[in-house]
């Protein structure tokens, strides 16, 4: 199946605030042959974003970040996520740029060579979202504080971690975003490679 396999019959804008819902009128070629019946889809739009895995080679160690979220609260899960760096790239923006960007607003970091993980689909089945995904050498030496942009209502609070200690972490029941679950599990096989390219 290909992008031509679909019709779109009507496209328009059902919300437009600090996110877009787009709601589609369509239908695509079956499997089985033919084209199914037309539906309706609504597709949240918030843009494409990047996310940046700090890792010091020297200590062994990832940065991480503490923050709210909506999303979790409504999911009734605990509302301060522990994630990795991460932020949405604006027209005429690089993912590196704003991952580089992003490090020192939420992290107080400056990110050295970066290694890309991944390109993925954040939710496919409700979002055009994707995420570019890296690895990106940092000194962690002075990892800590809070951070973020007052005027963002950003209050992120900054930790490291052993790498020793991370199948633990992915062990718990609180790591519930996909971007940190693929970030540690990539470097959990990459990090021996990385570390003779960064010693």
């Amino acid at each position: 199946m290909k992008r031509s396999d679909v019709e779109v019959i009507e496209k328009n804008i059902a919300y437009d605030g600090y996110f877009r819902v787009d709601r589609y009128r369509l239908r695509h070629k079956l499997f089985a042959g033919g084209w199914g019946k037309e539906v309706v889809r609504e597709l949240f739009e918030r843009g494409h974003a990047v996310a940046v895995l700090p890792y010091d080679p020297v200590r062994d160690v990832v940065v991480l970040v503490e923050q709210f979220r909506i999303g979790a609260y409504a999911a009734e899960c605990d509302p301060w996520l522990i994630e990795i760096i991460a932020g949405i790239i604006d027209a005429g923006e690089t993912a590196e740029a704003v991952a580089r960007r992003e490090a020192v607003e939420e992290a107080g970091l400056d990110i050295g060579e970066m290694v890309k993980v991944a390109d993925y689909l954040a939710s496919p089945g409700g979002t055009s979202e994707t995420v570019t995904l890296y690895c990106g050498r940092v000194d962690a030496s002075d990892a800590s504080g809070i951070h973020g942009l007052a005027a963002e209502g950003e209050d992120i609070r900054v930790t490291t971690l052993p790498f020793k200690a991370i199948a633990g972490l992915l062990a718990e029941t609180r790591t519930h975003n996909a971007t940190l679950l693929i970030a540690l599990q990539w470097l959990m096989l990459h990090r021996d490679e990385l570390r003779k390219r960064w010693q």
